[in-house]
């Protein structure tokens, strides 16, 4: 996906590009709003960032060799917010471009239920980064799971895999199913290796040298500790 949105004359760039926006939008713009920015400003610089990066070809420099997208794109966003003449060009940025459908009462709804501690921008950026990661592994599961019959056993089974909520045993899982509780432990082992190796593949996006993956993957982890 990187190295695609990284060649503008593929004809794969600009759909690579719009789902890298689509994808990371989110991180960028909570990191524009914690370092004080008014929701208007947040969503202008965030669109800003995405355009510069689609008129510039700057995800050209995004090679190997060159570090991990997260860092880049951060690095990029605070050259951005930096330029001194950000606030004066507001109204003027974009040229027209739209690389992400904005709904801001979405955005700063889901911006009121971060967590209101000391973290810095930078950590938060991070903490966000990593849950969008964790948060398309699990869609990506979850279209997997679209067969017939199996929504209601995905749904059951899946807090076993993220942690968000404590899990039932697997006694009362299996009742609930009609399985016995072996076929649930398998069902569950099964889920888990799926779900890793989907984490593993959308970290795998964003790096542009695969030997990042593994440090990339251990850095993401580490921001929940």
């Amino acid at each position: 996906m990187l190295a695609a949105a990284g060649q503008p004359e593929s004809p794969q760039a600009a759909v690579a590009l719009e789902q890298l926006c689509r994808t990371y939008w989110y991180p960028l713009y909570l990191y524009v709003r914690r370092r004080g920015h008014s929701p208007e400003d947040a969503q202008d610089l965030t669109q800003a960032l995405f355009v510069r990066l689609l008129e510039k070809n700057s995800l050209a420099a995004a090679r190997p060799g060159k570090g991990r997208f997260r860092s880049f794109l951060l690095g990029t966003l605070k050259h951005l917010l930096a330029d001194e003449h950000a606030k004066a060009q507001a109204k003027k940025r974009g040229g027209g471009h739209v690389l992400v459908s904005w709904e801001q009462a979405a955005a700063e709804a889901q911006f009121s239920q971060e967590p209101m501690d000391e973290a810095s921008p930078d950590r938060l950026f991070d903490r966000r980064w990593a849950l969008t990661v964790l948060d398309r592994a699990v869609s990506r599961l979850r279209e997997e799971y679209r067969r017939p019959g199996d929504g209601p056993q995905f749904e059951r089974l899946k807090v076993y895999v993220t942690g968000e909520l404590a899990a039932p045993s697997y006694a009362d899982t299996a009742a609930a199913l009609g399985l016995s509780e072996s076929a649930v432990k398998s069902a569950i082992y099964r889920l888990r290796r799926r779900y890793h190796a989907l984490v593993r593949d959308e970290v795998a996006q964003t790096v542009a040298d695969p030997n990042e993956l593994e440090a990339e993957i251990r850095h993401l982890m580490a921001v929940f500790t």
